[in-house]
């Protein structure tokens, strides 16, 4: 036996031997035994030494798969002598490129979780990325191609599906990760290093993290039961075998685990998946802005202790504003759930269902009160209008669209933006060359102002051929010039 099993089920004893003490110490404070008592007692039985984690583990891994995602990279061969930034700065960067194509197939490996029979996994978008071919090997070794049925870039997760023949697959059910309490045992499987599928135990450390940073809903479960590179995707399960967690991200210096690793919640995964029969995740759109009631923010609006988020921003268009929500509401709870910064509120409104209600229990004015507010998507108003530009003018090859709440909900962006949004920008474009990048928002075009992409393609019609030009771009809430030509 190695040191490591050794060290494994050294470990499992201590966490059982643990939980025997606990109960017995309970048992013994109900029957009026001092809490000082001496509580060691020798294992009365075989059954009590061998307490594991193994029937948990029997149940859960075979629904834990191994993702390899393979992307081939082309690249022409080109002269050493072609290198030479005199001839690359006279010819061009495509000077000395021959006619034979060298391909390189890079792999990354990640782990991803069965969450329905029919062959429906769960996994992070990071380990899929860019991939041209995606292959899931399961337990028994089985391959299969998989495809990705559904993207959310903003949560990290993604949805394949795996042709199973009719076959019914081992699957994991999602428990409500809202059940989840500090301390609570949880153990993590996945294939870190691609040594093969491993287990890992430890406990919940801390719940609704929200300043990860790793995603757009960043509202994490955090643990210290190891993670390592390999682990994104896997599961984050608990003694019952039931799915809380998809393992998504670790907090280290070294690139290994430290003992602080970070899953997504499965009330986030389940609402993803309620996303794959369309093809795309709508979520419920509120309409606010809010910030965090700080301790000094709290004094001046007589809250103690401090708690909720204060409402600073009511979009027109959103159902907030229609039950009656007002700037300086504060809310304190979702659905019962208590929220305390812009993230969690932000998280708590995704996991709902668009068509539904939310109630908000909110602070007007000192005093407490409730709100019921019919949950819909962010409207596409104005229409978007997506058009990629063209011409001899320098936004060619730019991709843009007017601001709406839906296209700035899928941005992140504010929700009260107007104007024309760049999306996207052609690789070798003069646009990217120049500096120009998505999200940037175009507010005038040598001194013409710029309202909806309608206007933005009659200035460059009536300014065909121009040899200067002058833009006014919004970057984050600053504004530039930017010149270019002659």
């Amino acid at each position: 036996m190695t040191k490591r099993s050794t060290g494994f089920r050294l470990a499992a004893l201590a966490l059982a031997v643990g939980g025997v003490l606990v109960a017995a110490s309970a048992r013994l404070a109900a029957q009026g035994v001092p809490a000082g008592s001496d509580l060691r007692r020798v294992p009365a039985s075989r059954v009590q030494i061998l307490q594991s984690f193994a029937p948990v583990v029997r149940k859960v891994a075979p629904a834990v798969i191994n993702v390899y995602a393979l992307k081939v990279e082309r690249s022409r061969a080109r002269s050493r002598l072609f290198d030479d930034p005199f001839f690359r700065r006279f010819f061009g960067e495509d000077f000395g490129l021959g006619g034979l194509v060298r391909k390189r197939v890079r792999t990354s490996l990640g782990s991803g979780v069965i969450v329905d029979p029919r062959g429906i996994i769960v996994t992070n978008v990071h380990v899929i990325q860019g991939a041209d071919s995606i292959r899931a090997v399961l337990s028994d070794r089985r391959e299969f191609e998989a495809k990705v049925v559904l993207t959310d870039k903003r949560t990290d997760l993604a949805v394949l599906k795996i042709d199973t023949k009719g076959e019914r697959l081992p699957y994991l059910t999602l428990r409500d990760s809202d059940a989840l309490e500090v301390g609570d045992l949880v153990l993590a499987i996945g294939n870190p290093f691609g040594v093969g599928q491993t287990v890992t135990s430890g406990i919940v450390s801390a719940l609704a993290r929200t300043t990860v940073g790793v995603t757009d809903f960043s509202f994490f479960i955090q643990t210290d039961a190891a993670i390592n590179p390999g682990n994104s995707g896997g599961a984050l399960v608990t003694m019952d075998g039931g799915l809380v967690g998809i393992n998504t991200a670790i907090y280290s210096r070294t690139g290994g685990s430290i003992g602080i690793g970070f899953a997504v919640p499965s009330a986030m995964v389940r609402a993803v998946l309620a996303g794959v029969s369309a093809g795309r995740v709508v979520r419920p759109w509120l309409g606010v802005a809010s910030q965090p009631v700080t301790a000094g923010l709290a004094k001046s609006l007589s809250i103690d202790p401090p708690r909720g988020v204060l409402v600073n921003k009511v979009h027109p268009q959103g159902q907030a504003a229609a039950a009656g929500l007002r700037v300086g509401d504060v809310i304190t709870a979702v659905n019962g759930r208590a929220v305390n910064d812009p993230k969690a509120l932000g998280f708590r409104i995704a996991t709902l269902a668009v068509g539904g209600t939310a109630r908000l229990d909110i602070l007007r004015a000192g005093k407490p009160g409730q709100i019921s507010i019919t949950l819909s998507a962010p409207p596409e108003t104005p229409p978007r209008h997506t058009t990629r530009i063209s011409g001899a003018n320098p936004l060619s090859g730019v991709r843009v669209a007017n601001m709406s709440p839906a296209v700035a909900d899928e941005l992140s962006m504010d929700h009260g933006l107007a104007g024309v949004v760049i999306l996207g920008i052609a690789r070798k474009s003069f646009a990217r060359r120049a500096g120009i990048k998505p999200k940037d928002i175009i507010r005038g075009v040598n001194g013409r102002a710029v309202k909806n992409v309608a206007a933005l393609r009659r200035i460059f019609e009536n300014l065909e051929g121009a040899k200067r030009w002058r833009l006014i771009l919004e970057r984050k809430g600053q504004t530039f010039t930017l010149a270019l030509g002659g």
